[in-house]
């Protein structure tokens, strides 16, 4: 689906966001991985054909995305919802998404109607599609904002850190909605909340400062980090050595940490089975 090879941006002022990236990313979900500032909004604009790249080659479904012709094929077979969506704030929910309908192509009025509640029934806001988007809660806009990507069937849909800001249910719901999405057509999730990737995605790649450090499969990740993964109790004292401290639980007999690292045997550690955490952590060093 997507080919990306030596890819590199570079804004003013002589700033390098992405350094010579190699990444194939094929059908399903994929995860993008990687903390603030590694460069993942730069790649997914570029993906989207809004950045153009410094240097190297993008082939976005079968298209050169560099290319001018390339752009305009890909743009119309992508759904996008960036980090921060404008909306407008006076316009209802289904006013939104008929408006963003135009902007695509469909310009039946019948098919734009039957979509837009097609949209609405999928996301979940058909009762609150006739108030207007200042009324919207955070949750409820991100769900109007996957909705409007939705529009015209994509073949591609890229999502940016999409569940910042969101409360504990609406992250699941929304979760749950991209998995459903994944079935009908390519979904990159782009985000730094590793659990996002770890209950929706069945390939990931970690980049950081513009470059890969790890692509592969979750169990993969989780692999690195066998054996390397203990915890550790105490009177309160953090443990000391060439240990990185994951997590820490007050307990009633004492503090118990979760360390990535090889424990002196002062501690008598035990060793624990990895998650997606501790493989991740262990690649950013």
């Amino acid at each position: 689906m997507i080919e990306i090879d030596s890819l590199t941006k570079t804004y003013s002022g002589d700033v390098q966001a992405l350094r010579g990236l190699t990444l194939d990313i094929g059908s399903g979900m994929f995860g993008l991985l990687g903390p603030n500032g590694a460069g993942k909004t730069t790649l997914m604009r570029v993906i989207a054909g809004l950045l153009k790249p410094s240097s190297g080659s993008v082939r976005v479904l079968g298209e050169d995305i560099t290319t001018q012709t390339g752009k305009l094929a890909v743009k119309s077979q992508l759904g996008y919802l960036p980090q921060e969506l404008g909306l407008y704030p006076n316009l209802t929910g289904r006013e939104f998404l008929d408006y963003i309908s135009v902007l695509k192509g469909i310009s039946d009025k019948q098919e734009r109607a039957r979509q837009v509640q097609e949209i609405l029934d999928l996301v979940r806001l058909t009762d609150q599609a006739d108030r207007r988007l200042k009324t919207y809660s955070g949750g409820m806009k991100r769900r109007i904002g996957i909705g409007q990507a939705l529009l015209g069937y994509p073949k591609l849909l890229i999502v940016d850190e999409p569940t910042a800001g969101l409360d504990p249910e609406e992250r699941v719901r929304f979760r749950n909605l991209l998995a459903d999405m994944a079935a009908r057509c390519t979904v990159i999730l782009s985000t730094h909340v590793i659990e996002d990737i770890s209950h929706s995605c069945n390939d990931l790649a970690i980049i950081r400062e513009g470059r890969v450090l790890f692509r592969g499969q979750p169990g993969e990740l989780i692999g690195l980090a066998r054996g390397r993964v203990w915890s550790i109790l105490t009177s309160g004292e953090r443990p000391t050595g060439d240990l990185k401290v994951v997590s820490t639980l007050q307990l009633q007999n004492g503090v118990q940490y979760r360390v990535i690292g090889m424990p002196d045997e002062q501690y008598q550690a035990q060793a624990v089975e990895p998650s997606l955490e501790d493989g991740y952590m262990l690649a950013m060093g």
